[in-house]
């Protein structure tokens, strides 16, 4: 008899050129090969609302201030979760998220020098309490991931913020794995098959995920 999986929220954080889609298309293609429903999604965005939204706060012919910044990225975070996220864990599936909530504390709050603390407590309130039940942290230095940015062309407005800020932002980042003992955290700089295997190998325990093809018994 097969068992089904329960619903897991799974969140991929990083700074900018961690191969954050690639990575969460590999893991999906997995687990969906595992059997599993998957429902793979992206912040900003996720629903039409955000993805309006998204098109502002990317925008890079607009200058937006770092209060306003966040607090669009937290209306789009309330609509993801209410529209989207919720809906697809309750029905059991495995949701794949290209940024959550910490891209906030990590961007807005070390990177634009919005309190941290504050950046979490509005965070709590727009997802309702909704937490990944598993965050993989894609590190890569700063010059690393500009270099791979720079060299896709087109660039938003985040991507084109300075170096100074981007180190910032990476540093949030693994000062926030440092005291979230759950995250994972994967080198970046690697190659992405390397890199995919290494994270399919730090969930599999967690996802308690059986090998594309097999099949778990009770």
């Amino acid at each position: 008899m097969t068992r089904a999986a329960p619903a897991l929220f799974i969140a991929f954080e990083g700074p900018e050129g961690a191969g954050k889609s690639t990575q969460v298309a590999t893991l999906a293609r997995r687990l969906l090969e595992a059997g599993r429903d998957v429902v793979v999604t992206r912040e900003p965005g996720g629903t039409p609302a955000g993805d309006r939204i998204r098109d502002v706060v990317l925008d890079p012919s607009l200058e937006i201030a770092p209060l306003a910044e966040f607090l669009l990225y937290a209306a789009a975070r309330a609509q993801h979760v209410q529209e989207r996220i919720r809906p697809a864990l309750e029905r059991g599936a495995t949701v794949l998220c290209d940024r959550f909530a910490a891209s906030s504390v990590a961007y807005q709050g070390y990177g634009r020098g919005l309190d941290p603390s504050w950046v979490r407590e509005v965070n709590a309130r727009a997802t309702d309490g909704l937490t990944p039940d598993a965050t993989v942290l894609l590190d890569v230095p700063s010059d690393v991931g500009m270099g791979r940015i720079a060299a896709r062309g087109a660039t938003d407005r985040l991507e084109r913020a300075d170096l100074a800020f981007h180190r910032r932002v990476r540093d949030g980042f693994l000062t926030e794995a440092s005291v979230r003992g759950d995250w994972i955290v994967v080198n970046a700089a690697n190659d992405a098959s390397e890199v995919a295997d290494a994270v399919w190998r730090a969930l599999r325990p967690r996802l308690g995920a059986a090998e594309p093809g097999a099949t778990e018994n009770a």
